[in-house]
């Protein structure tokens, strides 16, 4: 079964920079758009940042100028990093990939998530 797994996530001071990577996994017919929703408690899950399979990005705007989106597609992997970072980035990160597998329909797949906690 395809799956994505993340991994980069943790706890770290306002200002300091965290790597977020995501690796789509499983029989893998193709990606289209990869990338990153965030949830914090409370609130619904919003966009972060995607990019295409060709590297056209999209960020939201609280997080335009600090955090960039990138992918390795021969890893079937993404990429945020998070730098200048603020106790408002804190909550749970989750990958976000479109993917047609070998058999079956294509749909949106999610990661597990992972936390990023922002101390001031």
């Amino acid at each position: 079964q395809v799956q994505l797994v993340e991994s980069g996530g943790g706890l770290v001071q306002a200002g300091g920079s965290l790597r977020l990577s995501c690796a789509a996994s499983g029989s893998i017919f193709s990606i289209n758009v990869m990338g990153w929703y965030r949830q914090a408690p409370g609130k619904q899950r919003e966009l972060v940042a995607v990019i295409t399979s060709g590297g056209s990005a999209n960020y939201a705007d609280s997080v335009k100028g600090r955090f960039t989106i990138s992918r390795d597609n021969a890893k079937n992997t993404v990429y945020l990093q998070m730098n200048s970072l603020k106790p408002e980035d804190t909550a749970v990160y989750y990958c976000n990939a479109h993917i047609h597998p070998l058999l079956g329909d294509s749909r949106y797949y999610w990661g597990q998530g992972t936390q990023v906690t922002v101390s001031s």
